[in-house]
């Protein structure tokens, strides 16, 4: 039987979607639903398999198809942070029947959606942070994104909320700097005098009901106008994410140029361009390489898609089934 469809996973913490198409770019099925995460649940890798195999038969079967129809398959996961996850997630991956797949960190399908060469680097600024580099040669590594300062994961919107209510706190009762941060922060948590401050931060971090959009909206707000702890805690973000970016870069085999892929909601969708402009001034400064940065503006599910026929193909698809491809994920995924 001829192998002439590909499947295409973006799985987070909280969705994955499952694309199938054929090998020449054409859409033929979605499914968007919760996670599959093994982080997600008790019985960890036993669950993933369980949700991932349901719903990719389902995808198959409602189609006609079968695994012996799936050229190839690329998997982006929340969790496969380092080599035990990733080797656990692969056999999970050849359970449901997968010979010629690639699977990794989320961050990688960055790569592929937003670099038409199909390497470079992604630095993922969301809610959390992460970079995956691709070089050309194929080789792929990850720096960071195990959830703390271990790894300089100094960035995403819960770290930048955290460090708004630190400088606050700071200010309060611990000698710190007067930051303009203190009275819209203290209006947002709805806290009328300083001795509840602690209380209502640290309730709305144990119940995870934290504003963490508006805290970050605070925090560039302050920055834009001067404020000198916010501007630098924007730097010291800025620093972190350029360490991680040329750290990537300069252990892979890359050439003169790279591309890169700027994703996830803090830079995508930031109010200010000064965390961006700093960011890019470090790179430029850590490294020879000219880089070109880019934003990315499609779902990342693009990348699992792409990433997939480039393992069916042997190699980047050309540019009217890339774009193909793209606008099919565009219109499923808002």
């Amino acid at each position: 039987m001829s192998r002439n469809y590909i499947i295409g996973v973006d799985g987070g913490n909280s969705k994955t979607d499952y694309f199938l198409f054929d090998t020449q770019g054409n859409f033929i099925d979605h499914i968007h639903t919760s996670t599959c995460s093994h982080e997600q649940f008790k019985d960890a890798y036993v669950s993933t398999f369980r949700i991932m195999n349901e719903h990719i038969q389902h995808l198959l079967t409602r189609n006609q198809l079968s695994m012996a129809d799936i050229a190839a398959g690329a998997f982006g996961l929340a969790g496969a942070d380092i080599p035990s996850q990733k080797e656990q997630l692969c056999e999970v991956i050849e359970r449901i029947g997968f010979t010629n797949y690639a699977l990794d960190n989320d961050s990688f399908l960055g790569v592929k959606a937003g670099s038409a060469q199909g390497y470079g680097i992604c630095s993922i600024n969301g809610s959390g942070t992460v970079t995956g580099g691709i070089s050309p040669s194929g080789k792929r590594l990850q720096v960071g994104g195990v959830g703390s300062e271990l790894s300089g994961d100094e960035a995403g919107g819960f770290f930048l909320a955290r460090k708004a209510l630190r400088a606050v706190y700071d200010s309060l009762y611990r000698m710190g700097p007067e930051t303009e941060l203190k009275s819209p922060v203290m209006e947002l948590l709805q806290v009328d005098r300083k001795e509840l401050f602690m209380e209502f931060a640290l309730d709305g971090m144990l119940k995870r009901s934290l504003p963490i959009t508006k805290l970050v909206q605070i925090l560039f707000a302050s920055a834009d106008q001067g404020d000198a702890v916010a501007l630098a805690i924007l730097d010291n973000t800025a620093k972190q994410l350029a360490y991680s970016t040329v750290g990537c870069m300069h252990n892979l085999d890359f050439g003169q140029n790279v591309d890169i892929i700027l994703a996830g909601s803090v830079w995508v969708k930031a109010e200010s361009p000064l965390l961006l402009q700093t960011y890019k001034d470090y790179v430029t400064r850590m490294t020879d390489h000219t880089c070109q940065f880019i934003i990315l503006q499609v779902p990342p599910a693009t990348g699992a898609v792409l990433w997939a026929l480039e393992l069916a193909h042997g190699g980047p698809v050309d540019a009217a089934t890339r774009g193909k491809a793209i606008e099919a994920v565009e219109l499923r995924i808002s």
